[in-house]
């Protein structure tokens, strides 16, 4: 029997990640997590998300992240038809770099 993934253990994990305080965190605390291959892989899945966001056609998704077509399709239903978190993050990262135009190096 496959066990819920939402339950009291990916829970307590995403409340674990929430309480990251930066990317410096982040990385040290997914690097003990996660496999180089699995952060690898979850990089180009978000990377495909994105670019899916700008209907990049999926034969260059698959060229610039190595994923199978299957995969990107996969990343394609979440996106449109998924929990909403892909386009939650793509917008609000959008809406920061828009910001960030302009204000030049510091």
């Amino acid at each position: 029997m496959v066990e819920k993934w939402d339950n009291v253990t990916t829970k307590d994990l995403l409340k674990t990640i929430v309480a990251l305080k930066n990317t410096k965190e982040a990385k040290r605390f997914l690097r003990d997590l996660l496999t180089e291959a699995e952060l690898i892989e979850f990089g180009n899945r978000w990377k495909a998300a994105r670019m899916l966001s700008k209907n990049v056609p999926y034969s260059a998704i698959t060229t610039k992240t190595g994923l199978s077509s299957t995969t990107i399709a996969r990343i394609s239903k979440w996106l449109n038809k998924g929990m909403g978190g892909y386009k939650l993050l793509i917008n609000r990262l959008h809406h920061h770099n828009s910001n960030q135009l302009g204000k030049g190096l510091s």
